[in-house]
């Protein structure tokens, strides 16, 4: 039995896991007896598709043993903070909308999405962050913006 729980465990963390992640820190918010504490985890997004772009998305992760078993349903609050962290170059032309990130937050049906646009007449880069679910998505979300000089127009799709 208790094989078959930290297989189960293995593979839902597997499955709820980002691959292009990378934690940058986390606090605790709530202390749990048993697992994990809940807690406000930072991780950095580097935009695929435009160098120099990173984004910061904050977000709630619920601990307990649902946490602790890859679960627990997050909350849909989520905060986006996207910085030019270098020279601006884009490896290829962008559409006017993408997603950028998306990864899971429950073990059915639930999402985190970043999502790129671009403000042409602007010259900037705008991420969007919220969350979604198959049948009812949440209407909480944040906004961002990167500016790039004008000298180095976005190329659009």
């Amino acid at each position: 039995m208790k094989r078959r729980l930290a297989l189960l465990a293995t593979l839902a963390a597997a499955a709820c896991s980002s691959g292009s992640a990378e934690t940058v820190g986390e606090v605790d918010t709530a202390f749990k007896f048993i697992g994990p504490n809940h807690k406000i985890v930072v991780e950095a997004y580097d935009d695929p598709h435009v160098s120099g772009v990173t984004c910061y998305v904050s977000r709630a992760r619920t601990g307990g043993l649902s946490g602790a078993f890859g679960v627990a349903e997050d909350k849909a609050e989520a905060s986006i903070a996207c910085r030019q962290v270098g020279p601006i170059s884009f490896t290829q032309a962008l559409p006017a909308r993408e997603e950028v990130y998306a990864e899971r937050q429950s073990i059915l049906f639930k999402r985190l999405r970043v999502v790129r646009m671009v403000d042409a007449r602007r010259n900037t880069l705008i991420y969007l962050t919220y969350s979604d679910k198959l049948i009812e998505g949440s209407p909480q979300n944040s906004v961002t913006a990167v500016p790039v000089d004008r000298g180095t127009p976005i190329p659009l799709r």
